[in-house]
């Protein structure tokens, strides 16, 4: 009872309509070799009209109408296509035979020819469209019914199978240009180390010495004598740096004073 009402549900859709076809009577085939338009006598058809492709559930239906009344002139059912029901001729792509019912179980096969190529091919797409959507709603419905049986993803590794990274052109990571900090340079060229965050420069001019070397500190529980305090302290030599920075400057002094000198002896008018 559940499968005759889920029938009767059933809608007929329309795959496809055309207004112009004809009907030949189709000889006898002597042979396997297929059907021929050539032998149908083209130019006396049996009968013309329009035709009419619809679909009930997985069944589709080639109807002949009249233009003008629709009253049906023949009908095939087609379960299967290709199949029997639908063949081309093997001439033409403009021709067809196609076994129709008559709904008492009399069939017969007739020829179906388009007046436009167009119209052809238009009334085969209708059909394979419709039989690879039977065959989808099939295969969707029985893997439905077994889920486990269908095929399943398997990301894992083969035995025996690697895999290879490329990683020679892998670059180290490099900070933007600019960032680095160039070091201060002292008298004569050499380079100091940067003063640590938040203090002061301990280098001191050429000539002087810092004052907390002056007097030693006294270190907790270190007790220093007088006589510690009364050794005289060495003085601090020149540098080679200090000498040289300064040479510039003496040999100009000497020069213009010599100049000077010689200036003195002339006599201004």
């Amino acid at each position: 009872m559940a499968a005759m009402a889920a029938e009767e549900e059933e809608y007929e859709a329309v795959l496809c309509v055309k207004p112009a076809v004809h009907v030949y009577r189709v000889p006898p085939r002597a042979s396997n070799r297929g059907y021929r338009a050539a032998e149908w006598q083209l130019d006396q058809p049996a009968w013309s009209g329009r035709l009419r492709i619809t679909a009930k559930g997985k069944i589709a239906f080639i109807k002949l109408e009249d233009k003008t009344s629709g009253e049906l002139f023949a009908q095939a059912p087609v379960e299967q296509f290709p199949g029997i029901a639908v063949e081309s001729v093997t001439d033409s792509s403009r021709y067809f035979v196609i076994r129709i019912e008559d709904g008492n179980g009399r069939r017969a096969f007739i020829g179906v020819g388009f007046v436009d190529r167009g119209d052809a091919f238009d009334f085969n797409v209708a059909l394979q469209d419709h039989f690879k959507w039977v065959r989808q709603q099939s295969e969707l419905a029985r893997q439905a019914e077994n889920p486990d049986q269908g095929p399943k993803l398997d990301l894992g590794f083969k035995e025996g199978q690697t895999i290879k990274l490329n990683i020679a052109n892998m670059k180290k990571k490099e900070g933007p240009p600019g960032n680095t900090r160039p070091r201060p340079v002292g008298l004569g060229g050499l380079s100091l180390l940067p003063p640590p965050p938040g203090g002061k420069s301990s280098v001191c001019p050429s000539g002087e010495r810092p004052s907390s070397l002056s007097t030693p500190a006294q270190l907790p529980g270190t007790p220093i004598t007088d006589s510690l305090l009364s050794w005289p302290q060495p003085a601090a030599a020149p540098s080679a740096a200090a000498t040289d920075v300064w040479g510039d400057f003496a040999k100009a002094s000497g020069s213009a004073s010599t100049q000077t000198q010689a200036n003195a002896g002339w006599v201004q008018f």
